[in-house]
């Protein structure tokens, strides 16, 4: 993100008010934004599909931004902060693999979803899908997690191995008991056998983020002290000026320069944040897949039983599933990942001891 680019003139977080829900629902989707954006200078025309130069030009336009260069936000800036914030990784200041990106969430999720979905799946199909739905929920989690503390080949094994055997678990065994479930109508078991992936997804899809980020909780992740600002203060804290002291007074008068708020330094790891940061993440994840694996199968259920185009047409039951997958995604992620902000603020009392003589605000990366 922005934070790894040189300069001590910190930008904005955002445009939005990060500390309602809906500013952060508002950012979320920028940063999931996919969309092709085609600007007069055309120097900015993706944010999925970034060039090298169009990522080059967006970091280089921050950076002027941060050492003081350029003055004030601009739509040009925010579009470039767009850019680099959907791109790196915060902690590494290096590209999230294309796939992996938030911005491209909905569309890597897309035929998984519609593949665990699919009406009448069978024992192999079950299987197949959620080996393949876990293998890149772990890519997804690996890519965007918080890096102050590596995670092992080991433990990533473990945890793949670990989230795969759990999500066929649940699959499988409720495949397996819907069925012989008594007193209950038709309709109903219908019902119940479209909503065993989402029960194997959610269940698994939280246990996949603590199994990944385990490494996190038990050695602690980095704590800053705060100074992100909205839009509004940090402007005026950028056109606010300090003295600069001169070595010898008799040299020369003392002169004022632009307030340039220096990138903090971390005060430590905290385990407590850790396990903060990924129970947050976990939650959010099940919180996106509740309608995204709820939604569209009660909706084609719907249709299959009051549409007699789709009756007519069985052929199109796969499309008008992905329709409706695709739609509830596209909706769903954002409000998501608004749940919780991606930078958490917190006081420092309720962390370890050793960070209480600190700042009284800390805060530290959540990860997505």
């Amino acid at each position: 993100m922005s934070a790894s680019l040189p300069g001590n003139r910190e930008l904005p977080a955002s445009r939005y008010d990060l500390k309602t829900y809906w500013g952060r629902v508002q950012q979320s989707a920028e940063i999931a934004d996919p969309r092709i954006e085609k600007k007069a200078n055309n120097i900015f025309l993706r944010t999925l599909f970034v060039t090298t130069l169009g990522l080059e030009n967006a970091k280089s336009l921050i950076s002027s931004y941060k050492e003081g260069r350029i003055k004030t936000m601009t739509p040009e800036l925010w579009q470039a902060k767009k850019v680099v914030d959907s791109t790196l990784h915060p902690d590494t200041g290096k590209p999230v693999f294309l796939p992996f990106r938030m911005s491209c969430f909905v569309i890597s999720n897309l035929v998984v979803t519609a593949g665990m979905l699919t009406p009448g799946l069978k024992t192999t199909g079950t299987l197949l899908w959620q080996i393949t739905n876990q293998s890149l929920n772990v890519a997804i989690n690996s890519a965007n997690a918080n890096k102050s503390t590596p995670l092992s080949t080991r433990t990533l094994v473990q945890s793949y191995f670990l989230a795969v055997s759990a999500s066929c678990s649940v699959a499988l065994g409720l495949n397996a008991l819907v069925p012989r479930l008594r007193n209950i109508s038709p309709g109903t078991r219908t019902i119940l056998t479209r909503l065993v992936p989402f029960a194997a997804v959610a269940s698994a899809g939280a246990l996949n983020v603590f199994l990944m980020r385990s490494e996190e909780i038990k050695r602690g992740i980095d704590i800053y002290p705060v100074i992100s600002l909205d839009a509004d203060e940090q402007e005026k804290n950028n056109n606010k000026t300090f003295t600069i002291a001169q070595p010898k007074p008799s040299e020369g008068p003392t002169t004022t320069a632009p307030h340039l708020p220096t990138h903090p330094q971390s005060l430590g790891k905290s385990h407590k944040a850790a396990t903060l940061a990924v129970s947050e993440t976990a939650l959010s994840r099940v919180l996106n897949s509740t309608p995204v694996m709820a939604l569209p199968p009660l909706l084609l259920i719907r249709l299959q039983q009051s549409s007699t185009w789709l009756q007519r047409n069985p052929r199109m039951t796969l499309p008008v599933n992905l329709g409706l997958i695709l739609a509830t995604s596209v909706f769903a992620l954002p409000l998501a990942l608004g749940a919780f902000p991606q930078r958490q603020a917190v006081r420092a009392m309720s962390l370890e001891r050793e960070f209480w003589e600190g700042p009284e605000m800390v805060e530290f990366n959540r990860g997505i």
